[in-house]
């Protein structure tokens, strides 16, 4: 199954992914990467593992569904089935969504639908909540509203502060992307009446608590 993964950063749900797609035996494969921004790290980690990667920045667009399009040309001439977004700072339109219905995935730095939008991690930890997570999940045309399909748990310690608050968050996203790509790519995940159904085997959950530090 070919994947593009969009992004605008470091990459590192993307590493996540390439790791994974690398694994003997993985149902996936990324066929493009594309971001942006031509300064995102991210084009560096497609490139050392021999991932093709393209540049689309938003200026010279006159509107997002005119980016869009142009998106969905790369998309679909490198034969790419699904997408996922990793840290794709933008917002998507229908133009993207039609062209991929139900096969773009997003992941999320919360417990969704608790703090939707950006910088989740610091609105749970001034929230004072006692367990946060991440969430994968369809996209749609709302701000991280699409249905959900996994997500996993983790502490608010006594002792936390954002930025080790967020890279116990982040370590969460590493497991669970790679494992809806796999799930998604075998056809076990669907949308049916607007939630996600999973067909999975008795020893899989969608859902995972990690209780380390």
């Amino acid at each position: 199954m070919k994947w593009g993964v969009l992004i605008s950063g470091s990459g590192t749900n993307l590493q996540a992914l390439i790791d994974a797609t690398q694994e003997p035996g993985f149902p996936a494969e990324i066929a493009l990467v594309i971001s942006n921004r031509a300064d995102a790290f991210g084009l560096q980690r497609a490139a050392n593992a021999g991932i093709p990667t393209c540049v689309l920045p938003n200026k010279g667009f006159t509107s997002r569904e005119l980016y869009d399009a142009e998106l969905v040309k790369l998309l679909t001439n490198a034969g790419v089935e699904w997408v996922a977004l990793a840290g794709f700072m933008r917002i998507i339109t229908g133009t993207l969504l039609e062209a991929f219905p139900n096969r773009i995935l997003n992941i999320h730095p919360s417990l969704l639908p608790a703090f939707p939008g950006l910088h989740a991690q610091a609105q749970a930890f001034s929230a004072g909540v006692r367990i946060t997570g991440a969430s994968v999940h369809f996209v749609d045309g709302g701000m991280d509203t699409g249905p959900l399909i996994a997500q996993g748990a983790v502490p608010v310690l006594p002792t936390d502060d954002e930025s080790s608050l967020q890279k116990r968050i982040l370590r969460m996203e590493h497991r669970l992307y790679p494992q809806v790509m796999r799930w998604a790519s075998e056809g076990k995940v669907a949308v049916r009446d607007g939630r996600a159904h999973l067909d999975l085997s008795g020893d899989q959950l969608p859902f995972w608590f990690d209780p380390t530090p």
